[in-house]
């Protein structure tokens, strides 16, 4: 492990691009499901549609703070009633509503992701550092097997990323400094926001996350301290 990196103690991981490809996911959740109901949409552009709406409704939330904290679950269910009738998909039950919502719980992994992780258990406290909320994030762990030691959301901290509160929150309720701890992302913005406050900072490129729509991330616009090909690498690097 390189010198400025011997006194890391935990890793803590952005989830949606970085350890679940969220959008090939959805897009296979969605097709079941009208496949079940003999409903036929775009369920590609309906997916990323629902992506695109996820930094502008947490910007709202940050505008306007007299409204209280809404967790994600929340934030997607408003822009999946949306969809569902921008996309002209017909009636959908509350049940049905509630399940499709769901679908952001039942996330697959990349592949590397499970074994990566198991082998840096092995030495760092891991966790989750994400804007989905505690039940999303629990729901998702168990559904794809992430063996996090704790989660830690931006609900705990009623701030999402990359507000200052979630990075130090995280290090604080794990009681060590920011620079014992690590930030591991596909996202730069995310690890410019981590690095500005102290935290170490690990790149893993998911070129695919967004498919052709991808314009960005391809490769690290920081000075990382640590640019892994993915999480197997990032454990060959720490030394796990």
């Amino acid at each position: 492990m390189k010198t400025e990196l011997s006194n890391v103690k935990a890793l803590i991981f952005d989830v949606f691009g970085t350890v679940v490809d969220w959008r090939t996911s959805l897009i296979a959740d969605l097709s079941w499901w009208g496949e079940q109901n003999s409903v036929r949409a775009d369920w590609a552009g309906f997916v990323d549609a629902w992506r695109a709406a996820y930094f502008p409704s947490m910007d709202d939330v940050r505008k306007h703070p007299e409204r209280g904290y809404v967790i994600l679950d929340d934030l997607h269910r408003r822009t999946l009633d949306k969809l569902i009738a921008d996309f002209k998909i017909g009636d959908v039950s509350e049940a049905d509503r509630d399940y499709l919502n769901r679908g952001w719980h039942r996330l697959k992994p990349w592949a590397d992701v499970v074994a990566g992780l198991t082998r840096l258990k092995t030495k760092f406290t891991i966790a989750p550092l994400s804007n989905g909320n505690v039940a999303l994030l629990t729901n998702m762990a168990k559904n794809a097997g992430l063996p996090w030691d704790v989660v830690f959301s931006a609900e705990l901290f009623k701030h999402y990323k990359p507000d200052p509160e979630t990075y130090l929150g995280a290090a604080g309720l794990l009681r060590l400094p920011p620079e014992q701890v690590m930030k591991v992302a596909a996202h730069n913005g995310d690890l410019h926001a981590a690095k500005a406050l102290g935290l170490k900072t690990a790149f893993i490129p998911r070129v695919t996350e967004y498919a052709h729509l991808q314009n960005r991330d391809f490769r690290p616009d920081g000075e990382w301290n640590i640019v892994a090909r993915d999480f197997n690498d990032l454990a060959a690097q720490l030394g796990c």
